[in-house]
């Protein structure tokens, strides 16, 4: 057994209530999935995923720990972050509306938006430090498994049930937004709209205050 049986019902109300609250994810799922329909909302969910997964790995490890002690590295990784997200709003805002894409080329899109989610998550100090501090408080010392081991399970889990939640925000979001993409006038703009949420993250990341847990 790798997760404490008596912790779980805390763990999963703990985790449900945090995926409740909106952050700079469900911002970035929400309105791609809105621009761009629901193939792109998916990807972007599973980017999203990703980067939780090798979050996970990092605490596990121990890795993100040392990360997050070190104020240099998390206010590197913050610039960079935010420098990322203001390439993308920059982008997206200065492509014409003739670049708006079709429904064929959605493919494409969706890898874009998947990389970038990935990306976007990775840069972000918060998310580290997160998995830094939240795991550990639902480690046991009753199992025989490592605290590496069920900091690993609890993470799996942190994943699957994010990804599941995500995954029903696309198909809401995806469903109200689906009558703006046949909209031309929408079209003329969509890309600008994404460029605007880009550029939102990047201030919202550039604004947070993030503490060492040294």
């Amino acid at each position: 057994m790798m997760i404490d049986l008596g912790l779980l019902p805390l763990y999963l109300t703990t985790v449900i209530a945090l995926l409740l609250i909106p952050g700079p994810d469900m911002l970035l799922i929400a309105s791609s999935s809105l621009s761009y329909g629901k193939k792109v909302g998916v990807y972007a969910s599973f980017g999203n995923a990703t980067s939780g997964l090798i979050l996970t790995l990092l605490a596990a490890m121990g890795v993100s720990a040392v990360i997050a002690m070190n104020p240099m590295a998390l206010e590197v990784l913050r610039i960079l972050g935010a420098a990322y997200l203001l390439k993308m709003g920059w982008d997206c805002i200065r492509s014409s509306a003739a670049e708006a894409p079709e429904i064929a080329q959605q493919n494409n899109l969706a890898k874009q938006l998947y990389k970038r989610a990935v990306i976007s998550n990775l840069l972000n100090p918060k998310a580290l430090i997160f998995f830094v501090l939240f795991l550990p408080q639902f480690v046991s010392s009753q199992l025989t498994a490592s605290s590496g081991e069920q900091m690993l399970a609890l993470g799996l889990l942190l994943n699957v049930m994010g990804l599941a939640f995500n995954l029903m925000l696309v198909a809401l979001v995806g469903t109200i937004g689906k009558p703006l993409l046949s909209n031309d006038k929408f079209r003329t703009y969509q890309n600008k709209f994404m460029g605007g949420i880009f550029f939102i993250l990047a201030i919202w990341l550039l604004a947070s205050q993030v503490q060492n847990i040294s």
